[in-house]
């Protein structure tokens, strides 16, 4: 796997992968930024959650539940000290759909944060308080 990152001036930089795909990102204002992007931190953040929610929904769709709409909502907390590393992220899984099997939705989020998502499960390892939670939703009809 390889990326490249590209300098664009002040504190903004293109992020290509490589597969060629990419992204800005950007500081804020007051340390030089346009705040065109996203700041590096919670690209990392994101790649988390996004790792977690292939994980789920791919063993969700294993299993045949049908789902109508998934969503990671990721919390974090970083130190006070430089550097600012995370030091808790707490992931919420909100899994809607037609008639889900909460086992299945349990046991999806469970096998991710445990045995399959490497993002969630190298913060660990590097000693971030990594937890999890769900809810199910039956979607309206």
């Amino acid at each position: 796997m390889q990326a490249r990152v590209h300098w664009q001036g002040e504190v903004s930089f293109r992020a290509e992968s490589g597969t060629g795909h990419s992204v800005v990102m950007d500081g804020p204002p007051d340390h030089g930024g346009l705040d065109r992007g996203p700041r590096p931190m919670e690209l990392l953040l994101m790649g988390m959650g996004g790792c977690a929610s292939f994980d789920v929904m791919t063993m969700l769709k294993k299993s045949r539940q049908q789902v109508t709409h998934c969503e990671a909502v990721l919390d974090a907390e970083r130190a006070d000290a430089v550097p600012a590393v995370f030091t808790k992220i707490h992931v919420h899984f909100i899994v809607e759909g037609i008639g889900l099997n909460e086992a299945h939705v349990k046991r999806a989020v469970m096998l991710s944060a445990e045995k399959y998502c490497s993002a969630s499960i190298m913060l660990q390892a590097g000693g971030v308080e990594v937890t999890h939670s769900y809810e199910v939703l039956e979607t309206p009809g």
